[in-house]
């Protein structure tokens, strides 16, 4: 086994198992999981899902996942930490609007399990970069940061990519009217901008009378439209608290809250905890999943 921390912009770990046992790993964001050799079944909220050489995951936060392994399977994770988010100004980008897509991952990712690359081509690449980043960590040191970092953006930017060309969101079943889905993803991509998600607005793009909006989105969700948008954003507000340094204040100004006293109460009453009890737990709220059957 090799287990690599560096410098706590990421954990990396390659692991050869014959039987899995839950890692005792806190995972506040997110890992990417690369089989490189192996099968068996991967389940995430009691759904099996085949895994064979090359087969990529995304595990959620917590301890929401587990692995039958029918054959001994070498696995790399690659697991982005909160000082990652953190400490990304020292690069080159916009980190504001980076952390702003990775956000979108973990807050409308429905942890299903499957493989979430479906271009070969970009599997190909997340190959290649996941062996660049081990190569550099086995000789982790200030030299390797930028390098490290650079490639962490990339695999973040192909994740990103991927994800939004699927259907990840969770509808009840035998639902079958696609305009429901392509709300939800316009209302996701748009959360932090008020004006695009009154009620007037959403009937303009979606050709349907504003009476009908609210009508539509409560039966197709079983959640009123304005619920929706307010978990939605509290999401992010989670993603934030645990995993960046953005202040209170910038936070409430992203959201499209009115200032730091309606954000939390807002949190408080749907959320069921204060921000500061809730950043003193350390663990999700509205962004938890349960644990899968043994």
């Amino acid at each position: 086994m090799q287990v690599i921390e560096a410098y706590k912009p990421f954990e990396i770990q390659e692991i050869e198992l014959t039987d899995w046992k839950q890692r005792p790993i806190k995972n506040n964001f997110f890992e990417l999981v690369l089989i490189k050799n192996g099968e068996g079944f991967q389940c995430i909220n009691y759904n099996d899902y085949t895994y064979t050489k090359g087969s990529m995951f995304l595990l959620p936060p917590l301890k929401c996942h587990s692995f039958t392994i029918e054959k001994p399977t070498q696995f790399v994770f690659l697991k982005f930490t909160d000082s990652f988010f953190k400490n990304i100004n020292r690069i080159n980008i916009d980190r504001n609007e980076w952390f702003k897509e990775a956000s979108y991952i973990l807050s409308n990712y429905n942890q299903l399990p499957g493989d979430i690359i479906k271009n070969e081509i970009d599997r190909n690449h997340l190959e290649s970069l996941i062996a660049m980043i081990l190569q550099e960590s086995r000789n982790y040191g200030d030299s390797s940061i930028n390098l490290v970092t650079s490639l962490m953006t990339s695999v973040l930017e192909i994740l990103i990519r991927n994800i939004k060309k699927s259907s990840y969101f969770e509808l009840p079943k035998n639902n079958s009217d696609d305009r429901i889905t392509k709300m939800l993803t316009y209302i996701n991509e748009n959360i932090d901008k008020t004006e695009l998600l009154k009620v007037e607005n959403l009937a303009d793009v979606f050709m349907m009378s504003p009476t009908y909006v609210s009508e539509f989105f409560k039966k197709q969700v079983r959640m009123s439209l304005r619920e929706y948008i307010i978990k939605a954003k509290l999401k992010l507000v989670e993603i934030r608290l645990l995993n960046s340094d953005f202040t209170l204040t910038q936070i409430a100004d992203e959201l499209g809250f009115t200032d730091v006293s309606h954000l939390s109460k807002t949190f408080k009453r749907y959320v069921g905890t204060s921000i500061r009890e809730f950043k003193n737990k350390g663990e999700y709220m509205l962004l938890k999943r349960n644990a899968c059957a043994s």
